[in-house]
């Protein structure tokens, strides 16, 4: 747990968690806590993903057919389920990559700009 304070947490806004956690699997196939510990450590701790949100997300992704999962042995010799990114699911990453930017730069261009002199 990081030394942050809880209330300085950055929150997931609602559609991101799929993103993220399509993104981590691109570099490969991981276990649910190692993709949650992923993101943490991607984000420098800035992000911290709650197994409430994080199996959930993971449990519609299949669903939808962007990932994929099978049992096997975590590092620490426990059976885990292992998720993978389907062709669909780099499809989708491709989509919501460009989704995210578009919406991004905008909200960075509002941010950005001067206030109107009155």
């Amino acid at each position: 747990m990081s030394t942050q304070d809880a209330r300085e947490r950055l929150e997931l806004l609602q559609g991101t968690l799929d993103l993220l956690i399509l993104r981590t699997l691109i570099f490969g196939s991981q276990h649910g806590q190692g993709i949650a510990r992923a993101i943490q450590e991607t984000s420098e701790k800035e992000l911290l993903v709650e197994h409430g949100a994080l199996y959930p997300a993971l449990q519609r992704l299949e669903e939808r057919g962007w990932i994929s999962a099978k049992w096997g042995v975590s590092s620490n010799n426990r059976k885990a389920r292992f998720y993978s990114l389907t062709a669909a699911g780099r499809k989708q990453l491709v989509k919501e990559t460009n989704k995210w930017k578009r919406l991004s730069g905008a909200i960075a261009r509002i941010l950005g700009s001067e206030p109107a002199e009155s």
